[in-house]
């Protein structure tokens, strides 16, 4: 980075363009502006304003219910897309739902029911027309784990289901909770990397869960951290059946082929949404064919209920979703239903099968109910090893190895998260692994927040714009000015690191320049632009810094504050004490005060005198 002289025009001539101080606002007004800012970013009742009151009522109800809004232009051509869309998600549903149901130490009818009721609530209250509503995995893994810890399902099964709806009712309550209150953003606070090393940790612990009924163990551990799995399962080789492990590597291997098949020709969608229906009865037939059963392959007996209760311009409001989500676990849990929600592999079959609107929820969920009532007694004979397979293929979809290659590439820490978050899942727990990717999620906001960046500023050869001397290796210093960008708000958090990041800078500078004998420093500009706001112990920072520098004979220059900042600076005095000479709209204009002034003013003989007895 070089250096060179400047002449800039007289800073007379830029008055007419200080930084102007905003027009003082009442409280009410600002607080008001605030909340609607932070609760109603999207302004969702706009479509309410200057409405009579009828209509107001009408369009609440829409809000609410979004399929009064769709409905009435609904037509035949959308039913036929809808139908076969969502008579192909009920083929993965079905086998899905009983799957996740025994992941969850729950009676597989309860996964039936789960792909039911919730999807018919979901048809009418949710936004997206994509989205395909049921049982996920990882739900269902810390439906097994948090409940196993206070009660054994195989002990006392009736106390477990009636827990397992109170969760979920609760569950479903939080969720509305949130999105009624516009609180949505806090999943914000869970970020992408810390989302990817728990889904695959938490996919990696369901797969090896499933290694019971592969191998086709009687007795298998209730923890699920890898070391306690491996434990027990290396610990029974003697009770391994050989004919289920066959029989669970084959059905994985046809259920990884038909993905592998619809990955690399999207318009065969149908052939991996198909197979694990086509699993289950193949599977099924087999074993009643060969009486496998009495050969170690274990299968599933399903009790049927003959009662349940019936309840009855694109874009995704994710507080109406919450909403939506929260009425349908409320709803389920109420109708013999556990967690559900919408999980990605379904949804995407949904979309990719053409879906046009909800009703693909609708007739996934007919289609679940005709199950219910003819079809059940037929998964009597349905292999366990198959239901293992079919939940390993899904979970191996969740292991995105890719994603991790990807942030080791472009950020290593965040790629030390995700393995962070991975490894707190599979080596100790779900919930220690989940409450270390909240953790790890926090730790680096507040990181970004307590620890901002700051850059030195040089000069682009011929132009007035100035930008991070690292970034652009062909910028020019200012002679006896240090150009220094804040890149976050202002906060009690970092206020203190920037007082002593800002003297640092300072001292680093002073020090180059008594060695390289140049002018010395004499001005410190602040480039302010990205500060969007200040707090009082960001101001008091300011103040320490203004009283250091004038210690030590520099002159603090602000540079494009933002309104906010400025309105908080005047009424703390602050511009007052710095000058509101030395505040300047750009940094360009304040750059080109202080060389003005750099090369009109008179020296300081006492300066230049004590500088002369330094350097000897």
């Amino acid at each position: 980075m070089g250096s060179a002289d400047y002449v800039f025009p007289s800073p007379n001539a830029e008055c007419a363009r200080r930084v102007a101080i905003p027009p003082p606002q009442p409280f009410v007004e600002s607080l008001k502006y605030n909340l609607k800012e932070t609760f109603f970013p999207d302004d969702p009742l706009r479509q309410f304003k200057n409405q009579p009151t009828s209509r107001r009522f009408v369009l609440g109800i829409k809000y609410f219910l979004p399929i009064f809004d769709w409905a009435p232009s609904y037509t035949f051509e959308f039913l036929r897309s809808d139908f076969i869309a969502g008579i192909t998600i009920a083929s993965l549903a079905i086998p899905q739902g009983i799957s996740y149901a025994k992941l969850a130490n729950l009676p597989p009818i309860l996964g039936l029911y789960s792909s039911f009721i919730p999807p018919l609530v979901y048809a009418m209250m949710g936004s997206s027309r994509d989205l395909a509503v049921g049982t996920v995995a990882v739900a269902s893994l810390l439906t097994a784990s948090m409940l196993g810890n206070e009660v054994n399902a195989n002990e006392n099964p009736k106390l477990y289901l009636h827990l397992a709806f109170t969760a979920t009712f609760f569950a479903g309550v939080f969720q509305a909770s949130l999105g009624l209150l516009r609180l949505g953003f806090l999943v914000d606070f869970l970020s992408h990397a810390t989302i990817i090393g728990f889904m695959a940790g938490a996919a990696t612990v369901v797969i090896l869960q499933q290694l019971k009924g592969i191998l086709g163990l009687d007795h298998f551990t209730h923890s699920t951290d890898l070391v306690s799995v491996l434990r027990s399962v290396f610990s029974q080789t003697h009770q391994w059946r050989w004919e289920s492990a066959i029989l669970g590597f084959c059905f994985l291997f046809f259920l990884l082929i038909t993905r592998y098949i619809s990955k690399r020709k999207p318009r065969f969608f149908w052939v991996s949404a198909m197979a694990p229906l086509t699993s289950v009865i193949l599977g099924s037939i087999l074993v009643y064919l060969t009486h496998a059963e009495k050969h170690g392959v274990q299968v599933e007996g399903i009790a049927v209920g003959r009662s349940f209760a019936m309840f009855k311009n694109y874009h995704i409001d994710g507080n109406k979703e919450m909403i939506a989500f929260g009425t349908m676990n409320i709803v389920g849990s109420c109708t013999s239903c556990y967690l559900t929600t919408g999980p990605f592999s379904r949804s995407a079959v949904n979309f990719n099968a053409g879906c046009k609107t909800a009703v693909s929820n609708i007739v996934m969920a007919v289609a679940v109910m005709v199950t219910l009532l003819f079809l059940t007694p037929l998964f009597h004979y349905t292999p366990l090893v198959v239901l293992s397979s079919i939940i390993i293929s899904a979970m191996l979809g969740l292991i995105d190895y890719e994603a991790a290659i990807h942030l080791w590439t472009v950020d290593k820490f965040d790629f030390i998260v995700c393995i962070s978050a991975y490894a707190g899942v599979v080596f100790c727990s779900v919930e220690i692994g989940l409450v270390v990717a909240v953790a790890i999620s926090l730790l680096r906001v507040l990181l970004f927040v307590a620890r901002p960046k700051t850059f030195i500023l040089g000069n682009i050869p011929n132009s007035m714009i100035y930008r991070n001397v690292e970034q652009y290796t062909n910028t020019s210093s200012v002679p006896g000015v240090l150009i220094l960008e804040i890149d976050a708000p202002i906060y009690f958090a970092n206020a203190s690191y920037l007082r002593e990041r800002i003297a640092r800078w300072v001292d680093e500078e002073e020090d180059k320049l008594k060695s390289s004998g140049e002018t010395s420093l004499q001005y410190v500009i602040l480039d302010m632009g990205a500060v969007g706001n200040i707090d009082t112990s960001g101001i008091s920072m300011l103040e320490e810094v203004k009283k250091v520098m004038d210690r030590r004979e520099l002159q603090l220059v602000l540079a494009n504050p933002g309104a906010e900042v400025t309105k908080k600076l005047n009424k703390s005095k602050l511009i007052e004490k710095i000058g509101q000479e030395w505040m300047y709209l750009t940094v360009g204009e304040a750059v080109g005060a202080c060389n003005f002034m750099l090369h009109t003013r008179k020296p300081d003989p006492l300066k230049e005198e004590s500088e002369a007895y330094n350097k000897v």
